[in-house]
């Protein structure tokens, strides 16, 4: 098995950044685990970076999606993105404007993380929400916390959560034998795209060579990982 294209190009674009966005190692994790490896999105932090970025979020989406934005898309199509304050909105307009490009173009729309009482007023900001099919967008789920606000902020704002797009998924057990993304699936009855998973990260050191860093990522995966 080899990583999904899009994987693939943004694993090469962590490492090869000049701060390197993914590391391998050893790194504790506030859950406490040992884990091999870290991905730190927020060291996507120029136009280059972002771009690359976005553009594997794209190809994510329209993977999952393949008529988003087009006139024939059908009803369960998402048709507004919408990305949580505050890591979620730059990464939902630069989603939303590389969609675009591709000629899929939606609405975008992120929230004040405080509530606004004067001008247009309200806590969002960009496209309504109410009556649409909302994808939201996130960096990585780790608690499932943000991602259930979120989808709490689309509710009441009359909008309908139609999936979730992460960046990466780590695949990793939460308290029971599922992952925190199972979870939320489960939970909300949508589905979760990631744009990385754990197992494109181990199909990436193979097809490069890179076997001590490969055995230590199975290692980790067959102690916390999840059994699909």
């Amino acid at each position: 098995m080899s990583a999904t294209p899009y994987a693939a190009a943004i694993i090469e674009t962590a490492l090869s950044a000049e701060q390197p966005i993914l590391r391998f190692g050893t790194f504790t994790l506030k859950s406490g685990r040992q884990s091999p490896y870290f991905f730190n999105f927020g060291l996507f932090n120029s136009g280059a970076l972002l771009l690359s970025l976005s553009s594997a979020f794209a190809d994510a989406i329209l993977d999952a999606y393949p008529d988003l934005g087009q006139p024939t898309a059908g009803p369960d199509t998402p048709r507004v993105l919408f990305g949580p304050a505050y890591k979620g909105i730059p990464l939902v307009a630069a989603i939303a404007t590389e969609l675009a490009r591709r000629g899929r173009d939606i609405g975008y729309s992120y929230n004040r993380k405080e509530k606004k009482d004067h001008g247009e007023g309200g806590s969002i900001v960009g496209a309504p929400l109410k009556g649409e099919r909302v994808l939201i967008v996130d960096d990585v789920i780790t608690a499932g916390t943000a991602i259930r606000e979120a989808h709490k902020i689309v509710e009441a704002e009359g909008g309908k959560t139609a999936g979730i797009v992460e960046a990466l998924d780590r695949e990793e057990r939460g308290a029971g034998t599922l992952s925190t993304v199972q979870e939320v699936e489960e939970e909300l009855a949508v589905k979760v795209t990631s744009v990385v998973k754990m197992r494109d990260i181990v199909a990436w050191l193979g097809d490069k060579g890179k076997l001590d860093e490969m055995k230590a990522m199975e290692e980790y995966r067959a102690q916390w990982g999840i059994s699909n």
